[in-house]
């Protein structure tokens, strides 16, 4: 399932190539033909992600909510467009570009009021100027649930996935299974932080880059695959050397190193 950073990074793409035309929505696959019917024709405003969730805004106050869930994915197409590969859920076409829509565990048509309710159920996004460091502290803070867990759980902090709580942990020494109560509110604060900077990292590249380019000596638009990560699926840890450990935390596998972050 695609991360936060992922999710930011279409919803601007989508607002700067799309934004303010009159767009044709068709549902190739037959799934969505009658939210595709509700917004052919109409004028898309702008995008927004909150978490792994976006919400398209079109003129006449029409909404659509997509959840990429584990398979769903976008394809960007010039004109004219292709024919469709595979089961396209929704087919959006513009002056210059379109793009199809995948496999999406969500696509449907909200009210205001829904999407709001949507993201009620959400937490606190790193990258949203509304996430609130406060709210986060408040939900991890009385948790007994390991942080490990914590960080997956969308509604405590919405956007972070299985690989940015493996990094951010080992960035910062905190040991995957301690209970979020135990984590002092500097800790919180920090790992709030650190995560915004990497998501805004992740937004730029669109893609994960944990280090820093002083530390690998080359830029980050220059890293190979192996470079961008510090502890998942590393065989080793790169301060100390010691076998990176992983098992199973909230039913995805976590990677940390025992002694750079003690329980």
């Amino acid at each position: 399932m695609p991360e936060g950073h992922m999710l930011h990074r279409i919803a601007r793409d989508h607002t700067e190539e799309f934004g303010g035309q009159c767009l044709a929505i068709s549902s190739p696959q037959g799934r969505f033909a009658n939210g595709a019917r509700q917004l052919d024709g109409a004028t898309l405003h702008s995008v927004e992600a909150h978490g792994k969730h976006l919400c398209y805004h079109w003129s006449g106050e029409k909404l659509l909510h997509v959840h990429l869930g584990l398979y769903g994915k976008f394809r960007l197409h010039p004109i004219p467009v292709p024919e469709p590969r595979g089961q396209v859920r929704l087919r959006v076409v513009g002056k210059d570009k379109a793009f199809d829509l995948n496999g999406p565990s969500t696509c449907e048509v909200l009210t205001k009021e829904q999407w709001a309710a949507v993201q009620q159920r959400l937490g606190a996004d790193p990258l949203r100027i509304d996430g609130d460091v406060e709210l986060v502290w408040q939900r991890i803070s009385r948790s007994r649930v390991a942080i490990g867990s914590l960080l997956l759980n969308q509604s405590v902090i919405a956007g972070v996935g299985n690989i940015y709580r493996s990094e951010v942990l080992y960035l910062l020494g905190i040991h995957p299974e301690i209970p979020g109560q135990s984590l002092a509110r500097e800790q919180v604060d920090l790992l709030w932080t650190k995560l915004q900077s990497l998501l805004r990292i992740g937004v730029k590249y669109n893609r994960i880059i944990i280090p820093e380019p002083k530390d690998i000596g080359k830029p980050r638009s220059r890293m190979n695959r192996e470079e961008r990560l510090l502890v998942y699926k590393r065989s080793h840890c790169s301060k100390c050397n010691s076998m990176i450990e992983s098992w199973l935390l909230g039913a995805r596998k976590v990677f940390a190193c025992p002694k750079c972050q003690l329980r």
